[in-house]
């Protein structure tokens, strides 16, 4: 399929995992892609694969805590492109941690990540977004939806991407821009490898958040639910967040 034929997305989190995968999926499907991450030797390395393969993707390093580099990033790329239609904003990090025993740094530090960066680049974006009659398509978590144990800062960060991606969808519903968000569970990425748990940690208490299935999601799979949000058949979808966490949240 060739979905995004003469479209332009911004990716954030695009050196590995589920932005990777998304960035991937967006240049094979025709967008000019406009790749973010903080990582910038791992992104020049993995976009210039992309490019490799006759695909159109400048890579940008960004560190998405800070609030100028975000709104000077989407400025670039609609000098580079001239245009704007597709935000993902997939960057992201977790914390387990007993909350007790968490640093405000730490807290700050995701919240940042997590909800803040999000927050800023739609407010860059949607101008252009509106010119282009766009979309957002927000990486929230099945932490949005129900509690993780240890891990009360991501919970908190991912619900507020949540609810900011249902505001925005009702505010800008009448400009035809809409926003939805995945809500993925356990998938194989960077992020959920180097997990690292607390001392005394309750395992009967984690394992309450563990998928029905035997297995993690691939970066890949939720790479295709993102494109299908940010596709044209998904016109009448906003406001809306996609589940995808093998039952995690069904019980």
């Amino acid at each position: 399929m060739q979905r995004f034929q003469n479209k332009v997305a911004f990716v954030t989190g695009a050196a590995s995992g589920i932005g990777l995968a998304t960035a991937q999926h967006f240049a094979r499907e025709g967008a000019r892609v406009f790749a973010c991450d903080m990582n910038d030797a791992l992104l020049r390395e993995e976009m210039a694969k992309i490019a490799a393969q006759g695909h159109s993707v400048t890579a940008r390093v960004l560190d998405v805590t800070d609030n100028a580099a975000c709104q000077a990033a989407v400025a670039e790329a609609v000098d580079v492109y001239g245009q704007l239609d597709i935000l993902c904003n997939i960057a992201g990090i977790s914390l387990f941690s007993h909350f007790i025993e968490m640093k405000l740094s730490a807290w700050d530090k995701v919240i940042a990540v997590n909800l803040t960066s999000v927050a800023v680049l739609c407010q860059a974006a949607l101008p252009h977004l509106l010119k282009s009659q766009g979309n957002i398509v927000n990486v929230a978590s099945t932490a949005a939806l129900v509690g993780l144990p240890y891990n009360a800062a991501y919970c908190a960060s991912k619900a507020g991407v949540l609810m900011l991606t249902k505001s925005l969808a009702v505010d800008f519903a009448e400009h035809g821009v809409r926003v939805n968000a995945v809500c993925p569970g356990g998938v194989n990425t960077p992020l959920a490898q180097n997990v690292t748990l607390p001392e005394n940690t309750n395992l009967q208490v984690l394992g309450r958040a563990f998928p029905l299935l035997p297995m993690m999601a691939d970066p890949s799979e939720i790479a295709v639910s993102i494109a299908y949000l940010a596709s044209a058949e998904a016109r009448y979808v906003t406001g809306s967040h996609l589940v995808i966490d093998g039952g995690q949240t069904a019980i």
